[in-house]
């Protein structure tokens, strides 16, 4: 499980800077994605595109 938590965590990081350029393609824009303005800065939290796309890449790993 802490693997996990890991994993989800790099991700989110990862993803959080790749945003401005996966968001042209519609990922970042989920329901369960948090978005917010702090101090005039925009501030995002995809954590259901972050599942999904983990998810999927496990899904990947597990058919190779």
């Amino acid at each position: 499980m802490f693997r996990w938590f890991l994993t989800i965590f790099f991700v989110l990081i990862i993803f959080s800077a790749a945003l401005p350029w996966l968001e042209k393609l519609g990922v970042g824009r989920l329901p369960g994605d948090v978005r917010f303005k702090m101090f005039g800065k925009s501030i995002s939290l995809p954590f259901a595109s972050t599942i999904l796309l983990s998810t999927l890449v496990f899904l990947v790993g597990r058919l190779l």
